[in-house]
């Protein structure tokens, strides 16, 4: 089945997540509502002609490793190309390097569609996108002017080299080694693992950020420098010169996301690979936040774009599958199959979760925008933290609901879900992996309530909880029969998140971790529940006529089967902690 981009959908979700609101207030000048559609249907064009097509020949063929060169599955290059040379790469870059300086909501919408379409494809721009930032924020001028203009057009890809066979998450104990030439530059020795697109065949240059450690740096992650690592040497010309000491040793073989070159890299073979400093020494797990955290957003954008991929899947299927009779039906043979309540029942859960999720990342990119472009200190700072709030829970919440939404595309299809010739089988392989990599969503929910949480000592999760509050409100004024029971639905999630939120803040002052971190997992699905259902709410609350009908019953069918579940999350989070005494004892026998 083929992908059509939910323009309509997005178009309404971007503009309750933040940008009337960013229009309104001069936030981006040279955008207008037009504007932004008709980059949005564009955008759609290339996602359905282009990229969908080349989904299901990347999932089977993959890409192919032979002498330390990748090559990828047949159209790939093609459509790199053709995806690069229309400006698309370039769309939320700096214009002082040839980017377009649109929004990074904006953005957000087009990565929807990208990896939507096709993934595998995605992920390689995605990581290009954080390296650009990382550079911009961090590079000398030197190595920006020889970087960057190539990066934001496209013409060659980036990387980020963190993890190691014995440095998962936990990056103190890297091993790669940086030493000092004498000239400016270091020499790079070291293996990293599960490097995406570390090698491939659609650029002819690959820009590698690397995480490796000096030999006089501090222990820990307070040791850890970074350095750009180039595939091929820049000639003073711009032109390429030899190759670096810098090899692909392998690739994975995995469970989805066949098309994209999952690589070790080897860095040293002859001596060492030559890199350049990003930022200051021993300081470099700062800079590469800087990529992590734009990663960690697009990630989330994954979960919603194969949840909402599944979900036209399932939607077409259950439309021309016909089993069984419907009840009450009168004419003869069997009824498309949604017709049978348990089905409208999973197609609405599917829908109702993706456009959750969605406008939870949404939210997160009008705050990046905001924090980039607001005019005064005090808002820039509140939308960093609105930000940073929001970022672990767009990326954990939206790709558990990915792999959720794709598992029950699987369900509407039944058996032919099972096997692979439907496709509904590979996006739920492809959504796998999102709840893991870029920090898994246990590490999120620990950052959630660790580092979050505290931001302003408690004042922004309490606005964001007041915003929630603010919505439930208007749902309650509105008066409207068709609500259902929305506002209570809502106002009980609200206030479970309320109160489990006292009680973490409560436990870490009292300086008890585990009462924190053994909540942490249930605490972000919590956050993630109020959120996304307050969020329907405004989405609802925001249109009229047929549309705001359809918006209206989505927020209400949310609010009265998946939002209830809040308050045995918030029990979870209160309660829940004694299992740690136990689980010695209990996992042993």
């Amino acid at each position: 089945m083929t992908y059509r981009a939910p323009v309509d959908d997005m178009l309404a979700a971007m503009r309750v997540a933040g940008l009337d609101e960013a229009l309104a207030d001069g936030l981006h000048p040279d955008l207008s509502m037009d504007l932004v559609r008709s980059v949005l249907e564009e955008a759609g064009k290339v996602a359905g002609d282009v990229l969908a097509p080349l989904n299901r020949v990347g999932d089977v063929q993959g890409a192919k490793l032979k002498d330390g060169a990748i090559t990828m599955p047949p159209g790939f290059r093609e459509a790199y190309h053709a995806w690069a040379e229309g400006g698309w790469n370039a769309l939320a870059s700096p214009e002082a390097f040839g980017g377009q300086g649109l929004p990074a909501l904006l953005n957000a919408a087009c990565l929807e569609m990208w990896n939507a379409a096709n993934m595998a494809f995605a992920l390689g721009p995605l990581l290009t996108v954080g390296a650009i930032e990382a550079l911009t924020a961090h590079g000398t001028p030197d190595l920006q002017q020889t970087y960057l203009p190539k990066l934001v057009s496209g013409e060659w890809m980036g990387t980020m080299n963190l993890t190691e066979p014995q440095a998962g998450s936990d990056l103190a104990a890297l091993r790669t080694r940086a030493e000092r030439v004498g000239d400016g530059t270091y020499r790079i020795t070291g293996q990293k693992i599960y490097i995406t697109y570390g090698e491939h065949d659609l650029t002819d240059n690959i820009v590698h950020l690397v995480l490796a450690r000096l030999p006089d740096a501090p222990a820990g992650t307070r040791g850890i420098s970074l350095f750009l690592v180039p595939k091929f040497f820049v000639n003073a010309d711009g032109s390429l010169g030899a190759q670096n000491d810098v090899r692909c040793h392998s690739i994975e073989h995995k469970l989805g996301i066949n098309a994209s070159p999952t690589c070790t890299m080897v860095y040293g073979d002859h001596g060492g690979a030559i890199g350049w400093l990003i930022g200051e020494e021993n300081r470099g797990l700062a800079c590469m936040f800087t990529m992590m955290n734009n990663a960690r957003l697009g990630v989330g954008l994954q979960g919603v774009a194969l949840a909402d991929r599944a979900y036209q899947q399932a939607l077409a299927y259950a439309n021309e599958r016909r089993q069984g009779r419907a009840a009450g039906q009168t004419e003869e043979g069997m009824a498309p199959i949604i017709r049978h309540p348990d089905i409208q029942r999973m197609l609405m859960t599917m829908k109702a979760e993706a456009m959750a999720a969605r406008l939870i990342c949404y939210m997160t990119a009008a705050a990046l925008d905001r924090h980039h472009g607001a005019a005064d200190g005090a808002g820039r700072r509140a939308a960093h933290e609105r930000a940073s709030l929001l970022t672990p829970v767009a990326k954990a919440y939206s790709t558990d609901i990915g792999i959720e939404v794709a598992s029950l595309g699987v369900q509407v299809h039944g058996g032919m879900g099972y096997v692979e010739e439907t496709g509904a089988a590979q996006h739920l392989r492809d959504a796998r992996i999102a709840a893991i990599y870029e920090g898994t969503n246990g590490i999120q929910a620990i950052d959630l309530v660790m580092r979050k949480l505290p931001l302003s000592d408690g004042m922004t999760v309490a606005a964001e909880i007041a915003a929630m509050r603010k919505a439930v409100t208007r749902v309650t004024a509105a008066n409207d029969p068709e609500f259902g029971a929305t506002a209570a639905r809502l106002r009980e999630a609200v206030e479970s998140l309320d109160r489990a939120t006292a009680f973490l803040m409560k436990a870490m002052k009292g300086n008890d971790p585990d009462i924190v971190l053994a909540g942490a997992t249930p605490y972000l699905r919590l956050f993630g529940l109020a959120r996304g259902g307050t969020a329907l709410a405004e989405l609802a609350l925001a249109e009229t006529g047929e549309a705001g009908r359809a918006r209206l019953a989505l927020a209400r069918f949310y609010a009265e089967n998946i939002a209830v579940g809040a308050p045995g999350l918030e029990a979870a989070v209160m309660g829940g902690h004694g299992f740690v005494a136990q689980a010695g004892l209990a996992l042993a026998s």
